[in-house]
């Protein structure tokens, strides 16, 4: 693999930091600020909807440069965002700086994925796509629990203006490592926007949302989980996220490694699983092997078809494929939120705290049956020629029926 994944998997390093490690400091920054934690709790909110909105606005804005020097600028605005919210007086700029570093997630990940893939050989492309997505996946192993130990120790500050060194770095690896590969000649933003006419890019994000969505309707939850249901410690949590962060990491590369030989039978697999473990999840969640095994797989499962569906995206907007590369991150964020709030009604409901599990195993399972709908499309439509017409050879009359 080329040594400039490394300059694409700092930057997602970066910003799988500073997406994740909020949620460990809410306390601090609310008690600094003097406001409740749900009203700290928008400072999560706020950044997933930064990002949504935000992906296909700084890719379209990006369609008059070149791909590195647009990633250049992103990784510059969100070290500009981190170091708002390091600096910020007021919760209102905090909430701005974590908007503003938001802004640059959706569109780095969408045009890191194309430019990845344009590094190496089409049999390897999901590879590559998986070895940049590694810096997020490394982050919730590293990053995270490193940087809520730093602001629980040394001030909430000090993490954001670590995280923006580390958006400094990876804007000056791009600089150095990334090629600067010329833009397609004549793709310009109305030919991005075709690509949202085509079937299976759509079907591809919304397999997007609601499998990452499956994930997340367990994992928001995952702390009163642990601690009211399986028992564990509250300190325990952190290391549990841990183990979730391996789980995403190994997913992630093996998603990657398997989506270049069989990338159909690759979602089949994982979503399959995911759906599979999430339901037993509700039941291996009363005991504290069982639970730990299952986040782990849950991560792995569930990062395992990030690759693939970040190909898939590519390979049918060929030709004009950063718009709705970035468009399918912010897909990501859209399951989050959606499962997070579907989460949240069925325990309001007085499900109880394992509840999410079955929300999450019923989104994953609606992306398998999605993903074995976009195959029959995919199918159907290679038998027909240019014109429609069944390429099948005609069957010789034989005046028998």
């Amino acid at each position: 693999m080329p040594i400039a994944l490394l300059a694409l998997a700092i930057g997602a390093f970066g910003i799988g930091t500073t997406e994740f490690v909020i949620m460990g400091l809410l306390p601090e920054v609310a008690g600094d600020f003097d406001v409740s934690i749900p009203t700290a709790g928008f400072l999560v909110t706020g950044y997933a909807l930064g990002v949504m909105v935000g992906a296909p606005l700084m890719t379209a804005l990006g369609t008059k440069i070149s791909r590195k020097r647009m990633l250049m600028l992103l990784m510059g605005l969100f070290v500009v965002g981190n170091l708002l919210s390091a600096v910020a007086p007021a919760f209102g700029v905090m909430a701005a700086g974590r908007i503003v570093a938001s802004f640059a997630h959706g569109a780095f990940f969408g045009i890191g994925s194309v430019v990845a893939a344009d590094l190496v050989a089409p049999e390897k492309k999901a590879g590559a796509i998986s070895m940049m997505f590694t810096g997020l996946t490394i982050a919730n192993v590293v990053g995270v629990p490193l940087g809520t130990s730093i602001g629980q120790s040394l001030g909430w500050r000090t993490t954001f203006f670590l995280v923006a060194a580390l958006g400094v770095i990876g804007l000056a690896g791009i600089a150095k490592l990334v090629p600067d590969i010329p833009k397609p000649e004549g793709v310009h933003l109305i030919h991005e926007l075709a690509a949202f006419r085509n079937a299976q890019v759509l079907l591809a994000m919304a397999m997007t949302v609601l499998g990452f969505g499956g994930v997340f309707a367990a994992i928001t939850y995952i702390a009163p989980m642990m601690t009211e249901v399986a028992g564990f410690a509250d300190s325990s949590v952190t290391w549990l996220l841990v183990l979730f962060g391996l789980g995403m990491v190994g997913g992630n590369l093996l998603g990657g490694r398997f989506a270049d030989r069989a990338l159909m039978p690759m979602l089949y697999v994982s979503l399959g699983a995911l759906a599979l473990v999430l339901a037993a999840f509700t039941f291996t969640a009363h005991n504290k092997i069982a639970a730990a095994v299952s986040i782990a797989l849950v991560g792995a499962l569930g990062f395992a078809t990030v690759p693939p569906l970040q190909k898939r995206v590519l390979d049918h907007a060929a030709g004009a494929p950063t718009l709705a590369s970035a468009v399918n991150i912010g897909a990501f964020n859209l399951g989050n939120a959606l499962s997070a709030w579907l989460g949240g009604l069925v325990i309001s409901a007085g499900l109880g705290y394992t509840a999410p599990n079955w929300v999450g195993a019923i989104l994953a399972g609606s992306a398998l049956v999605l993903a074995v709908l976009s195959a029959a499309l995919e199918r159907r439509d290679a038998r027909r020629g240019p014109d429609g017409a069944t390429t099948e050879p005609a069957r010789a009359f034989t005046g028998r029926h």
